[in-house]
């Protein structure tokens, strides 16, 4: 089952708790308010469409997503020219000063 973690905004409790999807959320363990917050606490370390993720774990530094990004970005370019055209990809503005 998945565990999902969750704040009450009354007393600003943070809990964790397990339960299927299709319950309803629990109240808080500490006051027993029922309008809980979900909390979103990680997210995946590559975009879709990337092959690889960035670094070695979840976990990557600035580094190895700066390097992933320039490694990237060309290629996302290429199929965007190949799809759309040269002049609609001269439009598109860069973070990568050479990115072709």
């Amino acid at each position: 089952m998945p565990r999902y973690d969750y704040r009450c905004p009354e007393c600003g409790h943070q809990f964790e708790t397990e339960h299927s999807m299709n319950e309803k959320k629990p109240p808080c363990p500490n006051c027993g308010y029922t309008d809980v917050t979900r909390l979103i606490t990680s997210a995946p370390t590559f975009a879709r469409g990337m092959l690889t993720p960035a670094g070695t774990s979840r976990r990557s530094s600035k580094e190895e997503l700066r390097n992933k990004w320039m490694e990237e970005t060309p290629k996302l370019r290429k199929k965007l020219r190949d799809k759309l055209g040269e002049e609609a990809v001269k439009s598109i503005p860069s973070l990568n000063a050479n990115y072709d």
